[in-house]
Formats: C-alpha cells, sequence, structure tokens
C-alpha cells in the first residue's frame, strides 16, 4: 500500500498542475475560432475526458507513465488563427481531419517520421510564432488593467522564483481573486456550472483544411508528440509510439464533435509522472499517470464553472493569464529556433511570417510560414560534408543517436510495440 501511495500522490499533482497551468489557453482557444460559452465548456469536458482515459489506458496497458493532455500549442494556433471561414463548424471540421491525421501517423510510421523529420529550427521558429501573440498579453494586461493584472505578474513571478510548477495555478488563483472581487454579480446569474455536451455537425472547406486542419496536426505532433516521447525516452523508458498516435488521434476524433480540438502525449506535465518524484521504482511510475488521467477526467466536470470565471473576466486578463503559462514554451521553441547559424535566417522568416498573423486565400501565418521557412532551406542552405577517415566509421556507425537526440519518433514509429508492450515498462540499457 506505501508504495502506491506517492505515485497516487504524484498523479494527483500531475492531473491539478496540468489542469490549472493551461486550460485558460484552450478556452481562450476554442472561443477564437467561433465557440459559444457552451461549445467552449463542451469542448474542456470533452478534452478532460478524452486525455483522462487515454492516460489510463496507455499507462495501464502498457506499465508505462504515458500521460495525455490536449494541445496547448494548438489552442494557442486557434487564437492566432481566428475564427475560420464558416465559423465554428468548420473549425469542428479541421479538428476531425487533424484527428484524422494523427490516427494515419500512427498507421504508417513514414508519415509520423516524415512529421519528425521537419527542420527542428523551422518547426520551432513556427511554434515560438503561434505563441508569441498570446505570450505579449501579459505586457499588454500590465498597461491596460494595472490594478488587476499586477498581482497576477507579481504572484506568478514569486512563484517561479520559489515554487516553479505552482507558477501558473498561483496566478491563475489571484486572477479568479480579482475576478470574483471586480466582476458585476449579474455576470453569474444563470450561469450553467455543470458543463454538458453540445455536438457540432462539422463543416469543411478548403482553406480551413489547409490553413488550419494541417497546422494543427504538425504542432500537436512537433510539439507534444515528438516531444512527449523524448522525455519517456530520456527517463529510461521504450514507449510504443504508433500505438500512442492511433489511441490519441482516435481520442481526438471522438472529442471533435463536442468541441475537443486535439489530445496528445503529454509534453510538459509529462516529467511529473515519469520522473523520480513520482516513485523510486520506474516499474511503479505508471500508477501515476493513471491517477492523473482519473484526476483530469474529474476535472472536466470544473469546466462549467471555468467557462463562466473566462466569460465574466475581462480578455486581456485571461489571455495574461495564458500567456505566462506558454512563457516557458515559447523559450524552448525560440532557442530551438536560433540555435544553429546555419539556419537561423530560415527559422527567423518562419517566425516573422508566422507571427504576422497574415491571410493569404482564407490560409493563415503558421502554414505560411513553414513554407517559407522551407523554402528558404531550399534556396539557401548549403551543405558541407565531412567524410569520414578511411580507417574510423563515421559518428552514424559508432554512436547512433537515440529518439530524443535526434527528433526521430524512436524504434516504436515503426507501428509495433516495443518491449514495454509485453506488459511491463523497459529500460534502456
Amino acid at each position: 500500500m506505501a508504495g502506491r501511495v506517492q505515485p497516487v500522490l504524484a498523479g494527483v499533482v500531475t492531473a491539478l498542475v496540468g489542469f490549472a497551468s493551461s486550460f485558460t489557453v484552450v478556452l481562450a482557444g476554442l472561443r477564437a475560432a467561433g465557440a459559444s460559452d457552451a461549445q467552449a465548456a463542451s469542448g474542456l469536458l470533452a478534452l478532460c475526458v478524452a486525455s483522462g482515459l487515454v492516460a489510463a489506458w496507455l499507462g495501464w496497458r502498457y506499465r508505462i507513465p504515458m500521460s495525455a493532455a490536449w494541445s496547448t500549442p494548438g489552442a494557442a494556433l486557434l487564437v492566432a488563427t481566428g475564427p475560420p471561414p464558416g465559423g465554428w463548424p468548420v473549425a469542428v471540421g479541421a479538428f476531425l481531419v487533424s484527428g484524422l491525421l494523427i490516427v494515419a501517423a500512427g498507421l504508417f510510421p513514414p508519415l509520423g517520421r516524415a512529421v519528425a523529420a521537419i527542420p527542428k529550427p523551422v518547426a520551432g521558429a513556427m511554434l515560438a510564432g503561434v505563441l508569441l501573440p498570446l505570450c505579449t498579453a501579459p505586457v499588454r494586461a500590465l498597461v491596460e488593467l494595472p490594478v488587476v493584472a499586477g498581482p497576477v505578474v507579481v504572484g506568478w513571478l514569486l512563484l517561479h522564483r520559489f515554487a516553479r510548477r505552482w507558477a501558473v495555478p498561483g496566478a491563475l488563483v489571484v486572477a479568479v481573486a480579482a475576478i470574483a472581487l471586480t466582476a458585476p454579480p449579474a455576470g453569474l446569474t444563470g450561469a450553467a456550472l455543470i458543463p454538458s455536451v453540445t455536438l457540432t455537425a462539422p463543416a469543411w472547406n478548403a482553406s480551413a483544411l489547409v490553413g488550419l486542419a494541417l497546422p494543427l496536426f504538425l504542432v500537436t505532433m512537433a510539439a507534444q508528440n515528438v516531444p512527449g516521447m523524448a522525455v519517456l525516452v530520456g527517463y529510461g523508458y521504450r514507449p510504443p509510439f504508433g500505438a500512442a498516435l492511433r489511441t490519441t488521434g482516435l481520442a481526438s476524433l471522438l472529442a471533435a464533435p463536442a468541441g475537443g480540438h486535439a489530445v496528445n502525449l503529454a509534453a510538459i506535465t509529462a516529467a511529473l509522472a515519469a520522473g523520480p518524484d513520482a516513485h523510486p521504482d520506474p516499474e511503479r511510475r505508471w500508477i501515476a499517470s493513471v491517477t492523473a488521467g482519473a484526476g483530469l477526467a474529474v476535472l472536466g466536470l470544473g469546466a462549467g464553472v471555468a467557462t463562466t470565471l473566462v466569460a465574466v473576466a475581462p480578455p486581456i486578463l485571461i489571455e495574461a493569464v495564458a500567456g505566462l503559462a506558454l512563457l516557458g514554451a515559447l523559450a524552448t521553441a525560440l532557442a530551438s529556433a536560433v540555435t544553429d547559424p546555419a539556419t537561423r535566417e530560415a527559422a527567423v522568416v518562419t517566425f516573422v511570417v508566422t507571427a504576422s498573423g497574415v491571410t493569404l486565400i482564407g490560409v493563415g501565418g503558421a502554414f505560411w510560414g513553414l513554407v517559407a521557412g522551407c523554402l528558404m532551406l531550399l534556396l539557401f542552405h548549403r551543405r558541407t560534408p565531412t567524410p569520414a577517415a578511411p580507417d574510423q566509421p563515421g559518428p552514424a556507425a559508432s554512436d547512433q543517436p537515440g529518439p530524443a537526440a535526434s527528433g526521430e519518433p524512436g524504434p516504436a514509429a515503426s507501428g509495433e510495440p516495443g518491449p514495454a508492450a509485453a506488459g511491463r515498462s523497459t529500460r534502456v540499457s
């Protein structure tokens, strides 16, 4: 019994931190895509339940701490893109197509490898451009609402210094207090505090497929699924990448009609369940991911309350909390974009085009940023091969990088479960 308490507590913390740190991003994204308050609450509920079930199933099935979450960068993409032509039904149609692409990546490993093969500087720059508009919101909030936003930012700074994992949840608590003190009492009258599933019939058009569905798939894969696998590999596990993609893609398909934009492997909170703090024995950490999944599904019942608070709050304040939650992701994306001098200019072009928010023939800036960056690489990148000495093997023969180092999905990308599929986790020797 004692051996189960620690991973259970770690799972509870993982669920609380994962939910509180980014649900404001999800609600901001769904509302930006055209969802009403009821539809946004339904989407958040669907994402919580679907992510929770995925985490519980994968953890129990493979005995690996495979945490699941919604696509936070994907929600930021919705904010940056805005409502697609045709409104919310077209956005739901794009969610379905993105889920289908994730399932396809799990069924056809070359597709997953192709996404992982997108140059890291270009992928990082695209993600940074998507995140930038939200990450500037705290600055704008300090100027527009200094009395309300000031305590939120100060609380985030103090907790970021002394208890980093609780920085964003703490800032959220301060924001909720500020909303309660400043919002008109009539704002809560008649609010639906208990969420209900609101189904939307999907619709499709070409511009949304190219400008929303495809970028949502790429951002979810590059910024969530591949890093989530890398975290697990870094802790010594060999997770089944193909099975994980098929499961999260199917969950995305089921959640989409209710308003959920994407379900994927957790990247930001993955270490909370997979690290030694969850349990000293790696064979017991899967309990933490199962507990986190159950906890996240339960927290979904608070989607109505969360949506009501967001509805009565000044929009810039909610965006400020979301921006604070994404600052770490922005820093990581920028570092990935500009580290290599050979690809730095292409990354900067990708970042500028994406962050501009331009829309051309109905397609948003994220797609054009990716296109511009890849064209820059093709036009100006020069390869300088360095042949190995005749009597010595080259680096690829003597020291193959692991999945976390190369950015490739790893051995399980073939679609076959790794050694852990036998019912226990496997440490990398």
